[in-house]
């Protein structure tokens, strides 16, 4: 495993401090960015402005697309890629409602 880097995501307005792989840097960077895509998308299609029912939103999206792949007995480079960023994806909606609970 290599050296860890710092890095710093933004999603739903929110910075989350990140340790990676140089290697993971370039998928983490983009499932960021593919996130805060489809958050604007439900934001400007739907009145719904609360970023948590968005996150929920883009998290049960990405959930449904990733179970609606064709099943193979190997999982191929784009399921996994899916499945780690659905993981991703999970944590950090974990943490954003860990952090709400904590703080009221």
């Amino acid at each position: 495993m290599g050296e860890l880097l710092s890095l710093k995501v933004s999603i739903a307005n929110r910075t989350y401090p990140l340790r990676i792989t140089h290697e993971e840097q370039e998928k983490v960077l983009q499932a960021a960015e593919n996130i805060n895509k489809r958050i604007k998308d439900f934001e400007d299609n739907y009145a719904v402005k609360d970023k948590q029912d968005l996150l929920a939103m883009s998290a049960l999206q990405f959930a449904s697309e990733a179970l609606g792949a064709p099943k193979h007995d190997k999982t191929s480079n784009s399921d996994q890629e899916a499945i780690e960023q659905i993981e991703y994806l999970t944590l950090l909606v974990d943490e954003y409602l860990a952090q709400e609970n904590s703080s009221k």
